[in-house]
């Protein structure tokens, strides 16, 4: 790995929901004076616990952890503003002459960070309520429409992730321009900084009975309570995290949609397919380390402290 001799270093631990990396972020960062910096989209949002797996601050080993809790359920917080308050973040560690260690799975928050974001136009609600209409209406029609106007975009959403959909189809009509197009112009990538990522990836088969596992925990911890006390602060069923695996099924379960076990059964169900779509993710994110197991084996540790050793030593002396 060729370092820049100016950058200061940044370590990110990455990888699908449950692979351990508050384990190993945890770990690196008491071995190496460092503070962990959440890259989580739900984590975000304060009073959203049990179901988005925070770590409770008695787990945190004393550790600053930061971007956790810093908006309400029903702020809008889109990855363009993460990047921006995350760059703050990281100098204000890097000054205090502390390690920066990246810990979450949400991909898009990473790249916007690391890779920055196009410049596109501001959000325009009449528009998103009228693609919103056209999509309740007719499911799916929004993203075959986005396949009209910018097939290349298309390719890389998927057909169900209507807020990004929504996003490309918006700056279609806002600019005139194929979204692509405009990706392809250039963004504002992260600088001063050299970066190693580290993407935890156990095998499948092993991963999901732990996530099955995990979310049947969840409802027995009190995810059910939680939506409860989430509703009678006054916040809507509409904000944005109650879309999430888990808080979808429990709001359905207190609707009287689903029974119990069945709130528990989908929770698993998406929840797998979340992680699937993480996988997929990060095997297209460029320059990640491997470590091909869970973050709670010696093992997998280990390695991933030998990496962040080796990367540090080679900072040092670039």
């Amino acid at each position: 790995m060729r370092l820049d001799a100016s950058g200061l270093p940044l370590v990110a631990v990455v990888g699908p929901t449950g692979s351990g990396k508050s384990e190993i972020a945890l770990d690196l960062a008491e071995a190496f004076a460092g503070e962990i910096v959440n890259c989580d989209s739900l984590q975000v949002y304060r009073h959203f616990d049990i179901g988005t797996a925070k770590l409770p601050r008695s787990e945190r080993r004393g550790i600053p952890h930061h971007l956790i809790d810093i908006v309400n359920p029903d702020q809008l917080f889109t990855a363009g503003e993460f990047a921006r308050v995350a760059r703050e973040t990281l100098a204000d560690i890097s000054r205090r002459g502390k390690l920066p260690i990246l810990a979450g799975g949400t991909g898009f928050y990473l790249r916007a960070l690391i890779d920055g974001l196009f410049h596109g136009p501001e959000r325009d609600q009449a528009l998103r309520d009228r693609l919103a209409t056209r999509e309740a209406r007719r499911p799916g029609s929004l993203h075959r429409l986005l396949s009209r106007f910018d097939s290349a975009a298309a390719g890389k959403i998927h057909s169900n992730d209507v807020p990004k959909v929504t996003r490309a189809l918006e700056v279609c009509l806002l600019t005139r321009r194929p979204v692509s197009e405009l990706f392809r112009a250039g963004r504002d990538a992260l600088r001063g900084y050299h970066t190693l990522k580290l993407g935890l990836i156990p095998d499948r088969d092993a991963l999901y009975p732990r996530l099955d596992a995990r979310c049947a925990r969840m409802f027995e911890a009190g995810l059910v309570e939680e939506v409860r006390h989430i509703l009678a602060l006054g916040f809507a069923e509409t904000c944005k995290p109650f879309e999430s695996h888990g808080y979808k099924q429990a709001l359905q379960q207190i609707h009287g949609e689903l029974s119990p076990r069945d709130a528990v059964f989908y929770a698993q169900r998406n929840t797998r397919n979340y992680a699937k779509r993480q996988l997929t993710w990060f095997r297209r994110e460029t320059g990640l380390v491997w470590l091909k197991g869970f973050g709670d084996v010696p093992e997998i540790r280990q390695q991933a402290m030998e990496r962040v050793r080796t990367f540090l030593g080679r900072s040092n002396n670039s």
